[in-house]
């Protein structure tokens, strides 16, 4: 009986290192990004409008210089749960915008956006865009949820316990604030820039943001750390437009089930109550 709790010990432990193992080394690889609070974590979070109207902005004035926003029109600012602007405020921001179009001979023009159009990428084209910075800056209309950080076993069990989502936001408010000179022995390529939270440190975008490059209007500190965090939860935002509906709909259908399961089980005792 020893034997073969020694042997099933032997046999645990060297499972649990084998899973744990892909975790160790991508950890190595990538410092972990540092846990922000938002207002859209857990079950009943939602968006902070103020929060995503200053992260637009940051958007607006330096992001969409390079990265376009192509799944996202001009009437989703007024969504519902989004940055709050009104209908009247999203139709002023997209006529600011210069839509290539065709006019009534079929000859290319421009005109000023609409509600129904979608924000236009920054380059004509994926070349244009590679020939400028040699490699294509990527669109951020999922970003916030393609980009993330797997914390291995057995973090993400408790991370499905506290319901843990915020590893896009997360990541991206730290790679924002994660350059760094390089450390001692570790060699930048040229064009490259030493990021702290970027995978294998070296990332081709200069550090896009500074302390005072936008301004805010409600007083929030103008720095690149609140800067970051603004943007990333506009960008969670974009990524999940609709994240507070389906909290909603998800805690309702926790309730129907709850309900149901009663009900079930006051029928069962009901109807097998005479059989002994």
């Amino acid at each position: 009986m020893t034997m073969q709790r020694t042997l099933f010990a032997i046999v645990l432990a060297g499972t649990l290192a084998a899973v744990a193992a892909p975790a160790s080394a991508q950890l190595s690889e990538q410092v972990p990004p540092q846990r922000q609070t938002w207002s859209f974590a857990g079950p009943f979070g939602k968006y902070d409008e103020a929060q995503l109207q200053r992260g637009f902005k940051v958007y607006r004035e330096v992001c969409s210089v390079c990265h376009s926003l192509e799944m996202v029109a001009f009437r989703n600012l007024a969504d519902p749960g989004g940055p709050g602007f009104s209908e009247a405020q999203a139709a002023a921001v997209a006529a600011e915008y210069k839509i290539p179009d065709l006019d009534d001979k079929g000859q290319p023009t421009e005109r000023a956006g609409r509600l129904a159009d979608h924000f236009p990428p920054p380059f004509p084209n994926e070349l244009v865009a590679k020939a400028t910075y040699g490699v294509a800056p990527p669109d951020m209309s999922t970003l916030a949820k393609a980009r993330g950080f797997q914390r291995g076993f057995p973090w993400f069990l408790f991370d499905a316990i506290t319901q843990y989502q915020e590893q896009g936001p997360d990541y991206i408010a730290s790679y924002i604030n994660g350059y760094r000179d390089a450390p001692k022995g570790f060699t930048v390529p040229q064009g490259g820039h030493y990021n702290e939270y970027f995978p294998g440190h070296v990332t081709a975008m200069p550090p896009p943001l500074q302390d005072g490059q936008v301004t805010y209007d409600d007083g929030s500190p103008q720095t690149v750390q609140q800067y970051g965090k603004d943007v990333a939860a506009f960008l969670m935002w974009v990524a999940e437009p609709h994240l507070v509906q389906r909290k909603r709909v998800g805690f309702q259908v926790v309730i129907f089930l709850i309900v149901l399961s009663g009900l079930l089980y006051f029928t069962k005792k009901k109807v097998w109550s005479a059989v002994h």
